[in-house]
C-alpha cells in the first residue's frame, strides 16, 4: 500500500482565474477583430448586391454593351467577387484602398485629408461636450427634483428629440443668416490658421455638442443617482458630508464604469455620425466625401469610408469595454 503524496497542491494554471483582467481584455480585442472582419464582409458584399452599375452610371444610359464591358474589365469587375474581396481586404490592411473610379486619384490620399478634418471636428466637439455633460449631470444630481434639475432635464429631452440636421438648420438660420455671427458654409483648407478653423467649425461643433450632450448628461445623472442610493452614501450623509463632496469624492468614482461606456459610445458617434452634419454644413470631411461617392457609385471610396467608420466605432467600443474592466476593483484585485 503506497504512502499518500506529501507534495503541495498543484499551482492554478487557469489563466482566467489568475489573470481575469488580462483575459477579458484579450477577449474584447479578439472579438473586435472578428467583428471588424464580419463588417468588412457585409460592406463589400452589401455594396456588390446593390442594383445598378458604375459603368452604366459613368457612361450613361446610351452606352453600348461593349463599352460597358470594357469599363467593367478595366476596373476588374469581371473577376469573381471572392477574389476581389480578398485582394481589397489585403490591400486595406496595408492602408491601400485603391483608386477612385470617378476621379482616378488615390483613395488613401483623399481619405487622409478628409479624415483629419473629421477628427478635428469630432475632437473639438468632444472637448466641449464630455466635461460639460459630466458637470451638468452632477449639478442635476445635486439639485435633484428642484428647478435646476427640471430645467436641465427638459432642455436635454428636447435636444434628444430633435434630429441633428434640424438642429443644424436652426443654428444656420439664427446665427449665420439672421445675426451673421457665424460662418456658413463651414469650409476649411490647409493654409487656414487655427483660430480661423475654429470659427469655421463653430456651427457644426455646436450641433454635435447639442446632439450628444443630452444623452451623456442623462446617463451620468442616472449612474450617479444609482450610486447615491447605496448604503455607504447614506452613511456618508449621516456623518455630515456635504452633498457636493459626497458626489465628487464617493459617487462619481463608483459610477465611473457606466459613465465611461456612454462617453465612449458618444465619442464613436461624433466620428461616425458626422455624415449628416458635414453634409448640412458642406464641411470637407469623411461624411461629405462618402456622400459624394455614393451619388456616382464610386465603390472604392464608399467601401473605404464604410470600413474606416466601422473600425473607429468598434475601436472606441473596445476602449470603453477595456476601461470599464480596468475600473472594476474586483478584477484589479482578484483573490
Amino acid at each position: 500500500m503506497s504512502e499518500p503524496s506529501t507534495a503541495g497542491p498543484l499551482p492554478d494554471l487557469n489563466l482566467r482565474q489568475r489573470f481575469p483582467m488580462l483575459t477579458l481584455i484579450g477577449q474584447r480585442f479578439l472579438l473586435s477583430l472578428v467583428l471588424l472582419f464580419a463588417v468588412s464582409v457585409m460592406i463589400f458584399g452589401g455594396l456588390e448586391a446593390l442594383p445598378g452599375d458604375f459603368a452604366t452610371t459613368y457612361l450613361g444610359q446610351s452606352a453600348t454593351p461593349q463599352a460597358v464591358a470594357n469599363i467593367r474589365k478595366d476596373l476588374g469587375l469581371d473577376r469573381p467577387i471572392t477574389t476581389r474581396y480578398v485582394e481589397w481586404l489585403g490591400n486595406a490592411v496595408q492602408g491601400d484602398f485603391g483608386t477612385s473610379w470617378a476621379s482616378r486619384n488615390s483613395v488613401s490620399e483623399q481619405i487622409g485629408k478628409r479624415l483629419g478634418n473629421s477628427l478635428f471636428l469630432g475632437g473639438f466637439a468632444a472637448l466641449i461636450a464630455v466635461p460639460l455633460a459630466v458637470g451638468l449631470g452632477m449639478v442635476s444630481v445635486l439639485f435633484r427634483d428642484r428647478l435646476p434639475d427640471k430645467i436641465i432635464n427638459v432642455v436635454s429631452l428636447a435636444a434628444i428629440s430633435l434630429p441633428e440636421f434640424f438642429i443644424g438648420y436652426l443654428l444656420i438660420l439664427f446665427f449665420a443668416v439672421k445675426f451673421g455671427v457665424a460662418t456658413f458654409p463651414s469650409t476649411v483648407y490647409d493654409s487656414m490658421g487655427f483660430l480661423e478653423r475654429l470659427k469655421a467649425i463653430a456651427l457644426p461643433t455646436a450641433t454635435l455638442v447639442l446632439v450628444v450632450l443630452a444623452h451623456m448628461m442623462r446617463m451620468t445623472r442616472a449612474a450617479i443617482l444609482s450610486v447615491m442610493s447605496s448604503a455607504y452614501m447614506e452613511t456618508a450623509e449621516l456623518k455630515g458630508v456635504s452633498s457636493w463632496r459626497a458626489i465628487i469624492k464617493h459617487a462619481a468614482p463608483n459610477a465611473l464604469a457606466p459613465i465611461i461606456n456612454v462617453v465612449a459610445l458618444n465619442l464613436a458617434y461624433l466620428v461616425v455620425g458626422v455624415v449628416v452634419v458635414e453634409v448640412v454644413f458642406v464641411y470637407p470631411g469623411m461624411g461629405q466625401y462618402m456622400v459624394d461617392a455614393v451619388t456616382v457609385r464610386d465603390m472604392p471610396v464608399v467601401q473605404a469610408c464604410g470600413l474606416i467608420f466601422a473600425a473607429v466605432y468598434i475601436f472606441l467600443n473596445m476602449v470603453a469595454d477595456i476601461l470599464a474592466i480596468i475600473a472594476n476593483p474586483r478584477l484589479r484585485h482578484p483573490r
